[in-house]
């Protein structure tokens, strides 16, 4: 199969096109935004360019995916797995090549979002609406003058939002979206956007989503000899939502620098859909979020050698969850957690090709709960980063050292009473390389390799969450190795205009896992431990190209392939038939892709899009028991854009799933059949 779909990604390159010109000043790693300079000549020495560039969503193609979260957008990126519990509210997470959805920092306008709960970001409440671009990068951001966090994690997500623009002689823009379709769904949003001056300017974007979250799903369950149990169709209850989204902010330009300061808020009530077992249709739980956080950039280019950026951050977040099923257990958890955040960067070109920089961030968390014998942990984290890039000729490297200094305090509690104060000092040096070669200046083929070790704290849960958390637990390691190459041939009209491939072999070795483990010798109390161990080995493969066809037809056509062989050695004991000692891990593909299509004629549009996850198993231990089937999905949509007097409209109606495929991305969590959205976009 790794053979017919590496032929068929090289067919499709030799057909395909280029994103602009040749001589233009528009470096690779923008390539995905589709810039086109006409009848333009520059005759410069080419601006710096990424040393590990980055997966990028933006403009019409990150449009039309029919997606409506960042997570759904996410899916399209190689090396990537996706942990979805169905339907709308649905929790969603994401994985980057099997380290565990921990080791991925997600970024939001270049600040990290954090959970020190439990580690885990919800990618599911961040809309699509108010967003430019998403990048995904592997190692780490191949750019040295970044905060410190940016050097701490396996891989990241950055998600830049919408900035004000303006024409000339304009000084607002008015944006309304109403969204519509299955489930009941209902999802208007407005944007505004305001110039003060020339050098100020303010956007205000709000959402309001609703959904039912019910759809009819196919259900059969077989027994261990592969006879039927049963085989029905019923509706998936409990998986609705209510949710408003709030963000703003301020943009400034100042002498050789710019500022913004945003704010975000998020609230939603949901229902939790819980996993078809033991014959049961429907769950009562509940969940309630309220998320807040105000953030500021400042940059500026204090002299020509020498560049400044401060970042700060406040973060609030507030979640209640409820089981009021007493017979099972009742629960009515509520958690608080507070964050504060600043950081310092300082970017010193020591020559014209050698740059480095040296940035020191602070973070406090604190998480506070109703739970009996809680211990409200907070912890100290400072980050130090010194990092050096260096260009020569078609050479460049990158090289950095983060040094972590963590301090977690917490108060051990049984039956109220304080039982003792535990307060625990965390230091470690972690190290990265990135290399990028080009062999002949006049192509464009890029060599590239990067080694990291890097590592994640545990998270409260792990550390303190009453009766399971272990306060002795170490930080959770990770070696990465890559190795890979880009290519890409441009021409400047035709029928192809060029193509880009790239294809990337790693290794990770995950050390002192942590994981959870029977406490003792009965089976219904547990303990988190550092026992687990993972060796993956994979490879990513993306091609993209553009065809222009007669009659002003324009495709753009992209292709993601993933193969990944990631196996548990936790338990070498655990050998042989029905052990998990180098099983493939829990919901780890062999196999996994995608594919985008976009063709535009005047002013229509249609999109194609085709996921693709091979079999897998849902544990470790690699029985036929715990074997899941392939899935796949596909997702069309088509949009008019025309003019109403003064306002753009854009019509856009898709259908996902279209083969109605019943599928579980979780086990015993179905997911949606074929759906259909309705939108209506007006511009002021």
């Amino acid at each position: 199969m790794l053979k017919n779909l590496f032929l068929l990604m090289s067919v499709v390159c030799c057909a395909s096109t280029s994103w602009a010109q040749h001589k233009t000043t528009v470096p690779v790693s923008k390539l995905d935004s589709m810039q086109y300079l006409e009848n333009v000549v520059v005759y410069a020495k080419k601006p710096y360019q990424e040393v590990i560039p980055a997966q990028t969503l933006s403009g019409k193609r990150l449009e039309g995916l029919n997606s409506h979260s960042v997570a759904d957008a996410i899916r399209y990126f190689s090396g990537v797995q996706i942990k979805d519990y169905g339907g709308v509210g649905g929790v969603k997470t994401v994985d980057i090549r099997s380290m565990g959805t921990n080791h991925m920092g997600v970024f939001y306008d270049g600040i990290q979002l954090g959970n020190a709960q439990n580690g885990q970001i919800d990618l599911g409440k961040f809309s699509l609406d108010n967003i430019d671009e998403i990048s995904l990068y592997n190692g780490q951001k191949s750019e040295i003058f970044q905060p410190a966090r940016d050097f701490g994690s396996a891989g990241t997500i950055y998600i830049r939002t919408h900035h004000p623009r303006f024409e000339e002689g304009k000084n607002d823009n008015f944006n309304v979206t109403l969204r519509t379709g299955s489930f009941g769904l209902a999802n208007p949003s407005i944007r505004w956007e305001h110039r003060f001056s020339p050098s100020l300017s303010m956007n205000f974007n709000t959402e309001y989503t609703y959904a039912t979250g019910q759809y009819h799903f196919r259900y059969h369950k077989k027994f261990s000899d592969g006879t039927l149990a049963w085989d029905t169709t019923a509706v998936r209850k409990n998986g609705d939502v209510k949710a408003l989204r709030m963000e703003g902010g301020l943009f400034g330009n100042i002498p050789h620098g710019v500022w913004n300061l945003k704010f975000y808020y998020y609230d939603s009530e949901r229902g939790i859909p819980g996993a078809i077992v033991n014959n049961v249709w429907k769950t009562s739980q509940r969940q309630w979020d309220r998320n807040f956080f105000v953030q500021s950039t400042f940059k500026k280019e204090v002299s020509s050698r020498y560049n400044l950026m401060v970042n700060a951050k406040y973060a609030r977040d507030y979640m209640r969850y409820l089981n009021p099923d007493t017979t099972l257990l009742y629960l009515d958890n509520k958690f608080w957690q507070d964050e504060i955040y600043i950081s310092v960067a300082n970017k010193f070109d020591i020559l014209e090709n050698w740059e480095a920089d040296l940035s020191v961030d602070y973070q406090w968390n604190y998480l506070n709960s109703t739970l009996a014998d809680f211990a409200y942990p907070n912890r100290h984290t400072t980050l130090v980063a010194l990092a050096s890039a260096y260009t020569y000729q078609r050479f460049k490297a990158q090289a950095s050292v983060l040094y972590t200094m963590v301090n977690d305090r917490a108060t051990a509690r049984s039956a109220g009473e304080v039982m003792a104060r535990h307060s625990a000092w965390k230091h470690e040096f972690t190290p990265a390389v990135f290399f990028s070669y080009q062999p002949m200046e006049e192509r464009d083929f890029f060599l590239r390799a990067f080694y990291k070790r890097i590592f994640r704290m545990p998270t409260f849960n792990d550390l303190y969450y009453t009766d399971i958390g272990n306060v002795s637990l170490n930080p959770e390691f990770v070696d990465q190795y890559n190795v890979g190459f880009q290519w890409q041939t441009i021409r400047p009209d035709g029928f192809y205009r060029g193509v880009r491939v790239t294809a990337d072999a790693y290794y990770n070795y995950v050390t002192d896992k942590i994981i959870a483990v029977p406490k003792g010798t009965g089976m219904y109390r547990w303990m988190m431990m550092n026992i687990g161990k993972v060796k993956i080995r994979g490879i990513d493969l993306t091609a993209r190209t553009t065809l222009n066809f007669p009659f002003d037809v324009m495709m753009d056509i992209s292709m993601n392939y993933t193969y990944q062989k990631a196996q548990d050695y936790s338990y070498p004991d655990d050998y042989g038939d029905g052990g998990s000692y180098k099983g493939q891990i829990a919901y780890i593909p062999w196999h996994s892709g995608s594919a985008t299509v976009n063709a535009v004629w005047r002013k229509f549009t249609l999109n194609y899009s085709f996921i693709y996850v091979g079999e897998r198993y849902h544990n470790s231990s690699n029985i036929p028991a715990n074997h899941e089937q392939p899935w796949y999905t596909h997702d069309i949509s088509a949009n008019y854009a025309f003019h109403l007097g003064k306002v753009n409209m854009k019509v856009t109606a898709e259908v996902n799933n279209l083969l109605n495929q019943q599928y579980d991305v979780v086990l015993n969590y179905p997911m949606p059949g074929r759906n259909y959205k309705l939108i209506l976009k007006f511009d002021f």
